[in-house]
């Protein structure tokens, strides 16, 4: 028996390849309008808190309470941002806070990355115990360990001193090292082996091999101590007493606070925006290392 074969597809089958083809498409483009304009209305959403931030930060007193909200002042007052910096020691609480962020950041990556690199590629009894030892810590609120924390501070002579917001940073942080031992583990153990035949060491491998291709998630943890330092309150209130010694944070609210008639809510505005732009300049200059390490370390390992 001859096979029977296929003819060619009529113009209708044709007709009905395309239509079915630009219906799939049509969809496709509908649902990324669909996205795109829900992401932009979430997006705006958030951002009006920000605007109406920046708007009270230039506006007249008179314009500050108005109702309907008068999201473009008539008049730029850029006094508010001076007035306020002149009359309390911003510089020296921009300072503090600099100081602080920065040796934690320092301690953080060091220490974290040390302690996840022993994890992550040397074997060793008890490893395993160790970490889930490490990790149990993390279910523990940061309040049960506030006050030996304090008696053992204040033993030491550290009370009214930046030493317990940034030393503490320096033996390692169990998230963080959680974080840099999954990605660690993503690394080819071949690279490890190649060095050591070169004759390198633990921590030649550390330091030459395994840093440098960790950028990634170092950038992760490097933003986010910094961003945790720079905004933090509860630890300089507990720890810090006079003013010279002082963060931001404290500065703010005693802006807020002790100064509030002198002081109006548009000084509060201006002095806020400044505190968080270093942190928003740090995420977008950074912000390729911290998107590409949460990926990657959320999916290896």
């Amino acid at each position: 028996m001859r096979a029977i074969s296929a003819g060619p597809p009529t113009r209708t089958a044709l007709g009905r390849a395309r239509k079915s083809q630009t219906y799939v498409i049509s969809r496709v483009f509908i649902g990324k309008i669909a996205l795109l304009i829900a992401v932009a209305t979430v997006g705006l959403v958030f951002l009006v808190p920000l605007f109406w931030m920046v708007s009270t930060s230039v506006k007249p007193s008179d314009q500050v309470w108005l109702i309907p909200p008068a999201w473009i002042p008539r008049k730029f007052v850029w006094e508010n941002f001076s007035e306020p910096w002149n009359n309390l020691p911003f510089p020296r609480f921009y300072l503090n806070t600099i100081i602080i962020s920065v040796l934690s950041v320092v301690g953080m990556v060091v220490s974290s990355s040390m302690v996840a690199y022993a994890f992550a590629r040397l074997r060793f009894r008890g490893r395993g115990i160790m970490f889930l030892l490490l990790l149990s810590t993390l279910m523990l609120p940061n309040h049960i360990t506030l006050i030996p924390q304090y008696v053992l501070f204040n033993w030491m002579g550290w009370v009214n001193t930046t030493y317990p917001l940034w030393v503490p940073t320096f033996f390692a942080g169990a998230f963080n090292t959680f974080l840099l031992r999954q990605y660690m583990m993503s690394i080819p153990n071949e690279m490890d082996e190649a060095a050591r035949m070169d004759g390198a060491g633990y921590f030649a491998i550390y330091a030459r091999i395994i840093m440098p291709l960790s950028k990634p998630v170092l950038g992760v943890v490097a933003i986010n101590t910094f961003t945790f330092h720079w905004n933090d309150f509860f630890g300089p209130l507990i720890y810090l007493t006079e003013q010279n010694n002082f963060t931001i944070a404290l500065g703010l609210r005693i802006l807020q606070g002790d100064y509030f008639q002198e002081f109006p809510v548009q000084h509060i505005m201006s002095m806020t925006l400044i505190s968080i732009l270093p942190v928003m300049v740090l995420f977008f200059i950074a912000q390729r290392y911290f998107i590409q390490g949460i990926v990657i370390s959320g999916v290896k390992g």
